[in-house]
């Protein structure tokens, strides 16, 4: 990670994952370095391997963080005009009550999606949880 630009941390090991990072990186014009955290310096980003593991990281050029459907919200808000729309979206009260739950079923069901594997699957000790409060 430099320290002007933000990461955008997701599980390397995980197809689905891969492939939606692959989307990201051709799609979306994020300022942010996509990376697989099994790449990544955890230690440097501030992450540690069972928070990557429960859900995609966002580390901020402040170090701050977020994670799952927090995360993306704050990628596609880094991503120009167009993206910024859905990401603030993400962030409405209504909305991001029904995102972690929505993310919790794909985390869950990663393994059944497009691009999927067995390999995939989460273990039950390992999935995302919502955070207790709203990121800053």
């Amino acid at each position: 990670m430099t320290d002007n630009v933000p990461t955008f941390v997701y599980d390397g090991d995980c197809s689905f994952c891969t492939t939606c990072a692959q989307f990201i990186e051709q799609r979306i014009p994020t300022t942010a370095t996509v990376i697989p955290w099994q790449f990544a310096d955890l230690d440097e980003l501030g992450l540690t391997v069972e928070e990557c593991e429960a859900a995609v990281q966002w580390v901020a050029t402040d170090r701050t963080t977020a994670a799952g459907p927090d995360a993306i919200a704050l990628l596609l808000r880094d991503a120009g005009r167009a993206w910024s729309l859905a990401g603030s979206a993400l962030g409405v009260g209504p909305v991001r009550a029904l995102a972690w739950p929505a993310y919790q079923w794909v985390a869950d069901h990663r393994h059944l999606m497009p691009g999927g594997t067995a390999a995939c699957a989460i273990p039950q000790n390992r999935r995302p949880q919502p955070p207790a409060e709203n990121p800053a």
